[in-house]
């Protein structure tokens, strides 16, 4: 099993940074190791468990809402935009719309995100929809 580095960010605003082994959107929680130790997450309490190259990121990075001509990862993907509760919208790659489940994974459409890939929590959404070609935020 790979380590992943995480960054939990929830429905009420917290943000818990970590690594997880378990995350399956199938079952109700995961757990995040921090420096304080291991913290189990209900994924109904999650806004998105972010999957990231660095914990740190990188605030002045602005995310791309547009595809990458020629980007492989858009074979067979279906450009979405998802936004949420809070008001924030993210535009990545599902390989299906509308996506499964309580809880689906999305890829960023930004090849250069901090962002490797995206666990959303459907109930911490207002809107998933298919994304056209480009889209505002």
């Amino acid at each position: 099993m790979a380590l992943n580095h995480v960054v939990a960010r929830f429905r009420d605003g917290h943000t818990i940074k970590g690594t997880t082994l378990n995350v399956d959107p199938t079952r109700p929680t995961c757990h995040v190791r921090t420096a304080e130790g291991a913290v189990e997450i209900k994924l109904v309490d999650l806004k998105a468990l972010f999957f990231v190259k660095d914990q740190a990121g990188n605030p002045a990075h602005n995310e791309a809402i547009d595809a990458t001509p020629g980007d492989p990862r858009l074979v067979g993907g279906k450009r979405i935009a998802v936004r949420f509760e809070d008001g924030e919208t993210v535009v990545g790659m599902s390989n299906r719309f509308p996506p499964l489940g309580n809880c689906f994974f999305m890829l960023p459409i930004d090849p250069k995100s901090n962002n490797i890939r995206i666990l959303v929590n459907r109930a911490a959404t207002v809107a998933i929809t298919e994304a056209p070609a480009a889209v505002g935020r």
